[in-house]
């Protein structure tokens, strides 16, 4: 494990990283999110994209979707909404952490997600010129895009922003009891957390919103969509903090207790990895609209957003999108 930052870890925004000295663990670990079949199923779900685009951000192993889940980005919590664990006094003993220090975690999540919404808006300016025509070179797919963080194509630029910031998204569905019916056949505790058994998307997700909002404003909001009992996993990876691996002794775990990453995990039966995995898509389906609503808006001038929205879902915008 490396305990210095690395070279992607610099390029990563402050404000996706949410925190000021972040490390990075370059280990694979175990399951510790939605297996990358299941994030190209949710995203394909998602969207109604020609197929080259898609496969663009929603391939299993190629894809902007999954670059959370590949080398130094492993083991940032905040990038997969892991450690944001809590368990109330009525259910037994104290717990080791406070609600107000699991809402912080979950907020760090959140704000990453924002920071990529707000890039990939302006990467977006670079598909289209000032008179809203497409720029081949910008929107081209060939050769394939990598997410490396360096500039590259718009169209490459602005689809790893949204991927990175969608994939956060989906893992919260996974890693968090937001949706879970708990097994009624035990106690609630450290080993069987309760379930929300919520049938909506996340509302503290309004990542369009807050994009366009003050982050103290948009942080106070959110904090008060949180509810008590919400918990995600905590998994022993760098919490926002960034200081050290984080300790999950005594802590509701990800590992075999919350994480629904695969249909065969624990917590995936009594309908919870369906519900989870039904909940993510819609999710970004609703972000996905947010995205292109915010490009129209931001760039009226001559149908600019709609020429870039045409880009992003069209393999061959230039020919394409007249």
């Amino acid at each position: 494990m490396s305990h210095a930052f690395s070279t992607a870890a610099r390029r990563l925004p402050a404000t996706a990283l949410a925190c000021g000295a972040c490390l990075v663990a370059l280990v694979p670990g175990p399951a510790r999110a939605f297996s990358g079949g299941n994030h190209e199923k949710i995203t394909r779900a998602a969207l109604s994209w020609e197929p080259g685009s898609l496969s663009a951000m929603a391939d299993s192993r190629q894809g902007a979707i999954v670059a959370d889940d590949q080398g130094d980005y492993f083991g940032l919590g905040i990038l997969h909404c892991d450690n944001a664990d809590y368990l109330a006094p009525r259910y037994g003993s104290a717990y080791p952490r406070t609600r107000d220090e699991a809402t912080t975690e979950l907020l760090a999540c959140v704000r990453g997600s924002v920071a990529r919404q707000r890039a990939a808006v302006r990467d977006a300016d670079g598909l289209v010129d000032a008179q809203g025509r497409i720029v081949p070179g910008q929107s081209a797919l060939d050769p394939p895009c990598t997410w490396n963080e360096r500039p590259d194509r718009a169209k490459c630029d602005v689809l790893e922003q949204l991927g990175r910031g969608w994939h956060a998204i989906e893992d919260f569905y996974s890693h968090g009891n937001w949706s879970d019916k708990a097994d009624g056949s035990a106690p609630v505790g450290l080993t069987h957390p309760p379930g929300l058994n919520r049938t909506t998307v996340a509302p503290f997700f309004d990542i369009r919103r807050y994009s366009s909002m003050n982050d103290a404003d948009w942080t106070r909001e959110a904090a008060r969509l949180i509810p008590e009992d919400l918990a995600t996993g905590c998994y022993p990876d760098f919490d926002s903090t960034g200081v050290k691996p984080v300790d999950c002794s005594g802590r509701i775990k990800h590992n075999g207790t919350l994480n629904k990453d695969t249909e065969a995990s624990r917590r995936s039966g009594n309908g919870n990895f369906q519900r989870a995995s039904e909940l993510a898509s819609r999710d970004i389906a609703r972000q996905w609209k947010d995205f292109t609503a915010e490009l129209v808006e931001t760039y009226p001038e001559h149908g600019r957003g709609e020429q870039m929205v045409c880009a992003l879902t069209h393999d061959d915008p230039a020919s394409s999108c007249r």
